[in-house]
């Protein structure tokens, strides 16, 4: 379970961008137009004085650093942006380790190194759906049934769905971050592999500022940015963060109300289909084809006449729905299939382990623990070295794996499913190190 760690003293600096616009629950706000300075005139500040955001900053004592922000902040003003929240936005900056490094380096924030990828999907789900995660999120939805009532009128999403994201996302509060959101941008943005996503995300804060919706005091986030109880960056916020509590600000920081009406227009939006599964687990008859296991969405009705049954009693759905049919861990392991709202689950956290962590929570709040079919602990999954390998192999061989990532992604897995029906084995897609032998020796690798 993820430890609370005290928040750190907030910046001083508050800027004021006038009055603070109005919001409600049913929508992001945007604020009327108002005359921008050009890029190169000072602009009047909160306190009737002007701001340069030409003006000379502080070194941050990194020269990479300092460079990047005269240019980015020139970019900035150029684009129209204001220039007090220019200069709010990247006065104080300076080099953090994961980015940059005691000696400057890189630091490794890959994809393949979180946790969704890089554990075995069962480890990853043994923390992210423990005992104690779900006893906590079922005392939330007690505590705030109130709150959830309002909310599910509001939004049309469930409770068990909303208090499974706030406890991926921050364990209920107890994990926002500790990082000021500016600065993690800023960092990414100097380090350079996401530069253009991390200016994107650093014009919308200062738009969040322009806009009066948050106070600049207020933006602590995790290491890239997410900021709040349910982690947005600061461009989702910008588009879907709510005004739940009407006191004028989106906060996210210190509002549960604010934050999780956030997550619910954010997953409203998103397509989600209130009372409707995510996912149900099945049972899959003797010599069953899992080579139609491929993604592909079917009829619940289609599924039953290949002997498809639904592995606890009581559940079901109606037969017209479409559902796709998954095997996270091989035909050994769990199967399910998988509908609509799984996929919206994926628009906070594109990992298939990730989604499936929240259906299992949100099922788990309700007293509803799963899978009933044990994982395959006993098997070894590969590491990031061999996935890279078994990628190489599939490509070698024909079967498009896609980028050699290191990641097991869906390419990875259909590509190795494939060679799996062609060379007669059970074509469950699931990579081990005894199918890297398999198809290593049939590339000559």
């Amino acid at each position: 379970m993820i430890q609370s760690t005290p928040r750190p003293a907030r910046w001083a600096l508050m800027v004021s961008f006038g009055a603070l616009l109005g919001a409600c629950a049913a929508g992001p706000q945007v604020a009327p137009p108002t005359p921008t300075p050009g890029p190169t005139q000072p602009a009047p500040g909160g306190d009737g004085s002007t701001v340069d955001p030409a003006a000379p900053y502080e070194s941050s004592g990194h020269a990479a650093m300092d460079a990047w922000r005269v240019s980015f902040a020139s970019r900035a003003a150029a684009q129209g942006r204001d220039p007090a929240a220019i200069r709010a936005v990247l006065d104080g900056i300076s080099p953090l380790e994961i980015y940059l490094g005691s000696d400057f380096q890189a630091a490794s924030t890959g994809i393949a190194d979180q946790a969704e990828f890089a554990k075995p999907i069962w480890e990853y789900l043994r923390t992210a759906v423990s005992n104690s995660r779900r006893m906590r999120g079922a005392d939330k939805l007690v505590t705030n049934d109130g709150l959830f009532d309002q909310l599910e009128t509001a939004y049309g999403v469930d409770r068990q769905v909303l208090t499974a994201i706030w406890g991926m996302e921050t364990n209920f509060g107890s994990f926002m971050g500790t990082n000021d959101a500016a600065n993690a941008l800023a960092n990414m943005a100097v380090e350079g592999r996401r530069r253009s996503f991390a200016e994107g995300e650093l014009i919308a804060l200062m738009k969040i500022l322009e806009r009066g919706e948050a106070r600049r005091s207020d933006m602590i986030s995790g290491w890239a940015g997410a900021m709040g109880h349910t982690q947005f960056m600061p461009s989702t916020f910008l588009a879907h963060a709510q005004d739940f509590t009407g006191d004028g600000l989106k906060d996210v920081w210190d509002s549960e109300a604010d934050a999780l009406a956030s997550a619910a227009n954010y997953l409203s939006v998103s397509g989600y289909e209130p009372g409707e599964p995510w996912g149900l687990e099945v049972n899959l008859p003797e010599g069953f084809d899992y080579a139609v296991a491929n993604g592909q969405d079917r009829r619940v009705s289609s599924w039953q006449s290949m002997g498809v049954s639904f592995a606890r009693a009581g559940d079901g759905v109606d037969s017209a729905k479409f559902a796709e049919l998954w095997v996270p861990a091989g035909h050994r392991g769990p199967k399910f299939l998988l509908f609509k709202n799984f996929d919206v689950f994926k628009t906070y956290n594109r990992a298939d382990s990730y989604a499936l962590a929240v259906g299992l929570l949100s099922d788990g709040v309700l007293g509803k623990e799963g899978p009933l079919t044990a994982w395959p602990t006993d098997l070894q999954p590969l590491t990031i070295a061999q996935v890279k390998q078994l990628q190489a192999g599939l490509n070698d061989l024909g079967h498009d794996a896609g980028p050699v990532d290191g990641i097991a992604g869906r390419g990875t897995k259909g590509a190795l499913r494939r060679f799996q029906d062609a060379s007669g084995f059970i074509a469950d897609g699931f990579p081990t190190t005894e199918m890297l032998a398999y198809v290593l020796s049939a590339s000559g690798s």
